[in-house]
């Protein structure tokens, strides 16, 4: 990707000598994919309260999953500070996106990369291990404005199935984060539990940290998938995570779990984390 010449003067200030800095608020949202046969939960029922769930929370960056490229759009034109970056994880480039959303006033994206969840992860729509179906993730490095700071977003969602597939998904992650030299967030729907699972294990120990786990504060309930369903079906789930480098500190999580009428705009609870390296710490 070239960089216009405003954009390469704005990351020449920012001094990699510099101990990082960066304040800013993250969503990680499985959206449910709009086509999907929901009944009074179909999309254009939901759609209306779903922005209206991001536009309280006010987050900078939003990891979906399920989005198709019409829910982004819908998204981004009813939430116009905002733009959108994906690509459908099909071979031919459409289907289902781990799309990233992000607040143009705060953030530049300066480069992009989608991998596929595989042992070829850079043919895209390929497939390994015991996956059900093909899975990607979504990477853009960002340049903070304010803070004159870059730092990378992973994006993804894993195999609802296959738990070979899950867990191999994780050591690919893993193996592409520490290859980078920023700091780094990652958002996804892991289809594991928190805690306990083979994924979540191997990217703790991989050097992310759960900011649920290590949050200051902690809102709402600690699971995340409810399958549109008061109580959630099963006792509901915390396979729903944003995670994070040792380089960011963690005021606040939270777990939105509020209904309308009786309903929620997803069949998942959206996470939000309030990311900081000082003594900001907004509501979430």
């Amino acid at each position: 990707m070239k960089y216009s010449p405003i954009l390469l003067a704005l990351l020449m200030l920012a001094s990699p000598t510099t101990a990082f800095a960066v304040d800013c608020t993250v969503m990680s949202f499985n959206l449910r994919y709009g086509t999907a046969k929901d009944g009074d939960n179909a999309w254009e029922h939901r759609r209306d309260f779903l922005v209206e769930t991001i536009k309280e929370a006010s987050p900078d960056i939003i990891g979906t999953q399920e989005c198709l490229d019409f829910q982004a759009d819908y998204i981004t034109k009813n939430l116009p500070g905002y733009a959108w970056i994906g690509l459908g994880r099909e071979r031919d480039g459409t289907g289902e996106m781990t799309a990233i959303i992000y607040r143009k006033s705060v953030l530049v994206p300066v480069e992009t990369t989608h991998r596929w969840l595989s042992e070829t992860p850079d043919i895209p729509g390929s497939k390994s291990w015991d996956t059900s179906l093909t899975r990607i993730v979504s990477r853009v490095k960002f340049f903070h404005i304010a803070e004159k700071t870059p730092f990378i977003v992973y994006n993804t969602h894993f195999d609802h199935r296959g738990s070979i597939a899950r867990h191999e998904s994780a050591k690919l992650l893993v193996e592409l984060i520490r290859a980078e030299s920023l700091p780094v967030m990652l958002t996804g729907d892991f289809n594991a539990q928190a805690g306990t699972s083979a994924p979540w294990r191997t990217l703790t120990e991989g050097g992310l940290r759960d900011t649920w786990e290590v949050a200051a504060e902690q809102h709402g309930p600690a699971n995340t998938w409810n399958g549109f369903e008061n109580p959630p079906k099963d006792g509901g789930r915390r396979i729903d995570w944003i995670m994070v480098s040792s380089e960011f500190s963690v005021p606040r999580c939270a777990i939105i779990d509020t209904p309308r009428d009786g309903r929620y705009p997803s069949d998942h609870f959206p996470v939000i984390a309030v990311l900081s390296s000082s003594s900001k710490t907004g509501y979430p």
